[in-house]
């Protein structure tokens, strides 16, 4: 596990699905490498998001560490804990 991953209990599907429900779009439309601020994501949503990841039982989300790097791919890395090597795939 490295420096910034979390033991939580999400799956990719979940992290993406409320990525997408964040900014009101389709999980598809979220690529590995979205930057999420590029896409509309603010701090306010940034901060439900960790919030619902908490209460979900990922109680070690770090909203610094996910606010450093807003792209898909590193926020499945930290909150799955493995590699996301395809966002898309995690969809299907």
């Amino acid at each position: 596990m490295s420096e910034h991953q979390v033991s939580t209990g999400l799956s990719k599907v979940q992290v993406v699905a409320d990525i997408a429900a964040a900014l009101g779009i389709p999980p598809e439309d979220l690529a590995e490498d979205t930057d999420l601020i590029d896409a509309g994501l603010d701090s306010i949503r940034l901060m439900s998001l960790v919030e619902k990841w908490r209460s979900a039982g990922a109680a070690d989300v770090d909203f610094p560490v996910l606010a450093s790097e807003p792209v898909v791919g590193h926020w499945v890395e930290v909150l799955v804990n493995e590699p996301n090597t395809e966002v898309g795939k995690a969809m299907s």
